[in-house]
């Protein structure tokens, strides 16, 4: 999943969540939230696919764990009780929907680490480093029908309905 599915498939989850449990919305900020469902990526991608290319060369490593989204949790709960700050709770929230988004579930060596051992399983691909970089950007600007396109599509969708939804409250329905 790219940017768009991981930032509307959220953000579309905790509304609709935010539906049935209004107090959710009181106890999670959207804005880190977001934050928290690109985090991972935003840890890994650069250390497992750019800087150790040649020795990690997967861009799911550290980030993409439960260890670190539980060390998150209980960084989160430590300064929600001593500063009721609900941040890194909400990055939390946004990280464990991130493992969800991937499918974690289907590489337990990653999702489990360092309970299943201590090395993280390698993809083995013909580009690293910044070739990595330079395909990344260019297949993000070419359509191809796969999974990761339809949870773009659907992202995107769930964003421009927000965005909608947003300016309406906003400016009201006469002046749009």
């Amino acid at each position: 999943m790219l940017l768009f599915g991981h930032i509307g498939v959220t953000l579309g989850v905790f509304f609709v969540l935010g539906i049935f449990i209004p107090r959710l919305k009181s106890i999670i900020n959207p804005k880190y939230l977001v934050i928290g469902a690109l985090l991972p990526d935003l840890v890994d991608k650069p250390l497992g696919r750019v800087i150790f290319s040649s020795t990690l060369a997967n861009g799911r490593i550290i980030g993409h764990t439960l260890l670190f989204s539980l060390t998150l949790l209980l960084i989160g709960l430590y300064l929600y009780k001593k500063r009721e700050d609900i941040r890194i709770i909400s990055l939390t929230v946004g990280s464990f929907f991130h493992l969800m988004e991937d499918q974690m579930w289907a590489i337990p060596k990653t999702l489990f680490w360092p309970f299943m051992g201590l090395n993280f399983p390698k993809n083995y691909t013909d580009y690293t480093g910044m070739e990595y970089l330079i395909r990344m950007i260019k297949n993000s600007f070419t359509f191809s029908f796969s999974y990761s396109s339809i949870s773009e599509v659907l992202g995107m969708g769930v964003i421009v309905i927000l965005i909608l939804h947003w300016l309406i409250k906003k400016f009201g329905q006469s002046k749009i």
